[in-house]
């Protein structure tokens, strides 16, 4: 089978998921899943090329009578000769599809992909029994057949397929979940489509976009970041106008619980733990509530982690979501008040404010990149971040720790600097300081390396010895 790989950037682990699903000697039960506008459907149709046995893609906000229409119409298209009826049921649907793979004759694999499988769900439909009903009476049993089940209603996806505890228990041979591109993908994205940019507008791009491919196709070529910062989100009709609900819509059910917990985060840079969540929400604590959560962590909106040294184990929840972070800070507030908003936001204290602390949670979206920088890739580590306890005389937090395996802690700085980063006396005393009160707020006895993490490298003087390293952009997009 030719597959159209070249365009695809990225992927790289994906691309081998799939090539292992192709050589399997047995069938294969495929979820793809991942937020809205990250590329899924994309990829698996640059993958195979369009090769399908059978293709379908739900209709949203449609009725069971329509979707089943849409159904009959692509079996008819996949079928030379039979013209199948409309079918009543779900489970007369597949019955149908059985019928059209049986009498396919093809070389290689059958491979049937359903996209945007949660819009063809409605209530009382059976359409996940008669999904269950038709792998697990037959096409499981056909070792020539991959089922590919992709959509970006994640919540839905997980619930009703990933944790099914009917007969789709445990059935799902792989899945792929399609996470955002990281910065030097996002240079390569930039590239292949011919817009111009230096690493610091990559930088801040992501800080305000995240990974999502489709908002850098949205790109205009020949324009500067922020005239197109303006024209997608600040300017009437604006082509992302409205993206931030349409987002959240298409990926949770009742996402306004989700948007009330992630604008309660986007307040606190360091985050809440679950308590305080609850409490800036108003909402109950119960089961709902936890998977409210854990799905927001699934589609890489939020993490969860313990502080270094939390003796509490009390977990700490922070919004990481590049695009959400940006939407509270600015879009919400400011709406469609001015076409040239961000151009107008360039160089002031709000701006510079704001790009500090996204260079911050840029880095931690790349704590990978920056361990790869400092040679230790191949070692065990967790990655924390600390501050100190609310009842310390001194107050001193460090945003990134990486503990690592071989007993040295990198405590992380992060600087997004226009030039080289000149230390000064001051800056010198206080990452001193905050080294100190680390160590001997957690009985630390392991070394520590101080990290400098910034755009464009350090100004030696007699300063800058406190960082035993410096990672800059140029690594990061590694």
């Amino acid at each position: 089978m030719e597959q159209n790989q070249d365009i695809l950037i990225g992927r790289r682990a994906e691309k081998k998921q799939l090539e292992a699903i192709m050589a399997s000697e047995e069938a294969e039960f495929v979820v793809v899943y991942g937020r809205r506008r990250v590329g899924k459907t994309f990829l698996v149709n640059s993958f195979f090329n369009d090769n399908y046995a059978f293709k379908l893609t739900g209709l949203a906000k449609k009725s069971k009578r329509e979707q089943l229409a849409n159904f009959k119409a692509s079996l008819n298209r996949y079928h030379e000769g039979k013209k199948y009826k409309k079918p009543r049921t779900w489970y007369e649907a597949f019955d149908q599809l059985r019928d059209l793979l049986e009498k396919l004759k093809v070389k290689g694999k059958r491979v049937v992909f359903i996209d945007e499988f949660p819009w063809m769900d409605s209530r009382g439909s059976n359409l996940v029994s008669a999904l269950e009903h038709f792998w697990n009476d037959w096409a499981s049993t056909q070792n020539d057949m991959v089922l590919i089940v992709c959509g970006s209603a994640t919540s839905w996806i997980t619930n009703k397929i990933l944790k099914n505890r009917g007969g789709l228990h445990n059935r799902v041979t792989q899945k792929l979940y399609i996470h955002p591109f990281t910065l030097a993908e996002c240079k390569e994205y930039l590239q292949s489509r011919k817009i111009l940019m230096e690493d610091k507008e990559i930088a801040e791009c992501y800080m305000i976009m995240g990974g999502i491919p489709f908002y850098l196709k949205n790109l205009r070529r020949g324009a500067s970041l922020s005239q197109n910062v303006d024209e997608m989100f600040f300017m009437d009709k604006g082509r992302l106008d409205d993206e931030f609900d349409a987002l959240y819509d298409s990926l949770f059910d009742k996402s306004e619980a989700y948007i009330k917990i992630v604008e309660a985060l986007s307040a606190k840079n360091n985050g809440l733990t679950r308590e305080e969540l609850l409490t800036a929400t108003k909402q109950k604590s119960n089961g709902q509530f936890s998977t409210i959560l854990r799905n927001l962590i699934d589609c890489d909106f939020i993490r969860c982690y313990r502080g270094y040294g939390n003796k509490s184990k009390m977990s700490i929840y922070q919004l990481v979501d590049p695009f959400t972070l940006f939407y509270f800070k600015f879009i919400k507030k400011n709406g469609k008040t001015d076409k040239a908003f961000w151009q107008h936001q360039i160089g002031t204290h709000t701006h510079d404010t704001w790009a500090g602390l996204a260079f911050e949670q840029l880095c931690l979206n790349h704590h990978r990149q920056i361990e790869q920088a400092l040679g230790i890739a191949g070692i065990m580590t967790n990655v924390y971040s600390w501050v100190t306890p609310p009842n310390a005389e001194e107050k001193a937090q460090i945003d990134l720790v990486i503990k690592r395996a071989d007993k040295v802690v990198n405590v992380c700085e992060m600087k997004y600097y226009d030039g080289e980063y000149a230390m000064k006396k001051k800056d010198r005393d206080d990452m001193e300081r905050r080294v100190r009160l680390f160590r001997s707020s957690n009985k630390v006895r392991m070394s520590i390396h101080p990290v400098l993490v910034t755009t464009y490298g350090l100004v030696s003087n007699i300063y800058s010895s406190v960082f035993q390293n410096v990672v800059t952009l140029e690594d990061l997009l590694e």
